[in-house]
């Protein structure tokens, strides 16, 4: 008689409840299933694999010990949750992952109880984290704070703020340091598993406490230095002597791929009196499939592949990506100027800097990230003389908004902005659009503000900003690849604040800032199909305006159309004030501005995203023909 197959453990577990109801001999062969089915749901949607694969262990060991969700597990960066979105209730969606009405490629409040702070960005869960923890514990309720902070988010100077004032939620806050490329890890193993289950455990923690309370009875100054003797010999021993410095009881390193060591630590500081605890876990990005194991970038976001040979499914040929043609630009730009320099936070590949480094590595700079120093570091560089470029997401750079006001901007030092990622962005959703940059920059005195219409202007933008050295400049370009045209040999040095005109016409005008302009031109024939001559524009600059080029189409046009990717209070704002300045509207002008909504937009398919925004072509020709039969029903309620 054949016997049935086993019920796979993980179709037993629906949320974290029935993960405890298992015996901890059970958890190995959840997590290989967990493992495969993330490697499985990766395969079919895309997104970030390395990340996730590497905290399988550490993630069922979590929801094991802890009281998920009254205990509040942020994320830190929310890429890493996959394996935690499946045991947490959304197995049944996992494969709807960054796609449109899909479940978030990072953690989402309005997704998930399980899911108590949304973090996309990175190096803000210990902030989090100490904030459930002290509000728990202000108003007297059960639930710790606990922050699984990695893949790069130590290196950014906000983690070191929340642990230098986290003292006061004792045990209730719990920090683990996911260190998943051995960048501060010392060698982990069977002695370092059992040191830290050693210093973990209720009995060390007692004969600690006992230590402490009669050493009080002693001096003040002998005390401090009992205390600062234990301190340093077991940081000798461990390490982590910084975190003990930041007032947190330090354990670790510990294998985050070895349930039987970890378990018993968690349970440990689960237990424990003492606090605010940091657990330093050592665990491999990639881990448990080969491909990823053996990539550079451990398949640290992919497109979707072939689970069996790893193979990405990425289209072939094709125009080039605009942050390559920023970085190859900007590499034969430095071949004759020395003074060029390129500075990214943590997104070498992904700014294009990456180009940049192969040809000048010693001019090139990965701060990690920290856009707050990356931009100070920049302007210092700027004030010396130097030509830096500032590589940064438009989404990221608003995490430095400060700095490019107050030392930047007020000082009017030359740093050069090479903003990715403007607009928006498709699978990465409303955490990564660039939705604001046009309004956060173009409000600030000495700025220059830049939008590439594509790789072609692109290049010549960059070309501009190295040779612009009065004061700061900004120019803005789209995710994915350009629009096929060819990038001249020889760069063009635009006129700070000039347009140009892409076609001319007589009763319509659209007024295009940015990567709208192959749309502006589409609804320009669908307008001309029309009987109505259209003008189209490319502004290209937010700011200064073409005051000149605006008035003139004011004057000789019936309808005037800005169109940008940006948020309310950009190019079209600013268009606005100087028609109403000048006087252009009093007359029968009809004046619309095009832009984002006045909403964060989820992940979708960009050009479904620009559809939901109202900002393809059919909404340009929409918005033309509601101002003219406008205008037509006030002339013949004039005439009546």
């Amino acid at each position: 008689m054949t016997s049935r197959p086993e019920t796979p453990l993980l179709d037993t577990v629906q949320t974290p409840d029935d993960l405890r109801k298992l015996d901890k001999s059970q958890l190995r062969q959840l997590s290989d299933e967990l493992r495969a089915e993330m490697i499985d749901a990766v395969g079919t949607t895309g997104g970030h694999l390395g990340s996730g694969l590497g905290v399988v262990e550490l993630t069922t060991a979590i929801h094991y010990v802890f009281n998920t969700p009254t205990d509040k597990l942020v994320w830190d960066v929310g890429h890493q949750c996959y394996p935690h979105k499946i045991l947490t209730g959304r197995r049944d969606r996992i494969r709807t992952l960054r796609q449109g009405g899909g479940l978030s490629g990072f953690t989402k409040r309005a997704e998930s109880e399980y899911d108590p702070f949304g973090a996309a960005h990175s190096s803000t869960s210990i902030s989090a984290a100490l904030g459930f923890a002290m509000a728990n514990k202000m108003l007297g309720k059960p639930g710790r704070g606990i922050a699984v902070i990695g893949d790069g988010a130590m290196s950014a100077g906000m983690a070191y703020e929340a642990m230098n004032n986290a003292e006061q939620a004792g045990n209730r806050l719990i920090v683990i340091l996911n260190d998943n490329d051995m960048s501060i890890a010392p060698p982990v193993g069977g002695l370092s598993a059992y040191l830290a289950r050693t210093v973990s455990s209720s009995e060390y923690l007692g004969l600690r406490s006992l230590a402490s309370r009669i050493s009080k009875k002693l001096s003040r100054k002998v005390h401090s230095g009992l205390e600062k003797a234990e301190e340093y010999a077991r940081g000798m021993v461990t390490g982590g002597t910084l975190f003990e410095e930041l007032g947190f009881y330090y354990v670790g390193p510990i294998d985050g791929h070895n349930l039987d060591h970890l378990i018993p630590v968690l349970e440990n500081v689960r237990d424990s009196e003492q606090g605010p605890v940091l657990i330093h876990v050592v665990t491999k990005k990639g881990k448990g499939y080969a491909p990823a194991e053996n990539s550079a970038d451990k398949y640290h976001g992919v497109a979707k592949f072939d689970v069996v040979t790893g193979e990405q499914k990425k289209s072939s040929g094709g125009p080039p990506a605009y942050q390559n043609v920023f970085g190859e630009t900007l590499a034969k730009i430095a071949d004759s100027d020395p003074r060029i320099c390129a500075i990214t936070a943590a997104m070498p590949s992904g700014t294009g800097v990456d180009k940049f480094a192969k040809a000048h590595p010693d001019k090139a700079f990965d701060v990690g990230i920290a856009e707050q120093h990356g931009v100070t570091f920049a302007a210092g560089l700027a004030a010396e003389g130097m030509r830096p470029f500032c590589a940064i997401y438009s989404t990221f750079l608003q995490r430095a908004y400060d700095q490019v006001v107050h030392d930047v901007a007020i000082q009017n030092l030359p740093v050069r902005f090479a903003i990715d990622r403007a607009g928006l962005v498709g699978a990465d959703g409303c955490t990564h659009a660039g939705s604001f940059d046009i309004t956060y920059l173009a409000t600030l005195p000495n700025m220059v503000v830049m939008a590439a219409a594509d790789e072609a202007e692109l290049a010549h933008m960059t070309y501009t900003a190295a040779e612009y050295d009065d004061g700061p400049i900004a120019f803005r370009y789209p995710r994915g690849s350009g629009t096929g045209v060819a990038i001249p040999e020889t760069l063009e040095k635009l006129a700070i604040g000039k347009g140009r005109i892409v076609r001319e016409g007589s009763k319509v005008a659209i007024l295009s800032l940015g990567a709208r302009l192959e749309e502006a031109k589409k609804a320009a024939d669908q307008l001309e199909a029309k009987g109505l001559s259209t003008t189209v524009a490319d502004l290209r600059f937010a700011k200064p305006l073409d005051t000149a080029l605006i008035e003139k189409l004011m004057r000789s046009h019936e309808v005037v159309v800005t169109v940008e990717e940006g948020a309310i209070g950009g190019l079209g704002a600013h268009v606005l004030t100087f028609a109403s300045d000048s006087g252009l509207t009093d007359g029968g002008l009809k004046v619309r501005t095009m832009r984002l909504p006045d909403v964060f937009q989820d992940q979708d398919d960009p050009v479904k995203q620009y559809d939901e925004a109202g900002l393809n072509a059919p909404h340009i020709v929409d918005t033309v023909l509601s101002a003219l039969r406008h205008n037509s029903a006030g002339v013949e309620e004039a005439r009546a």
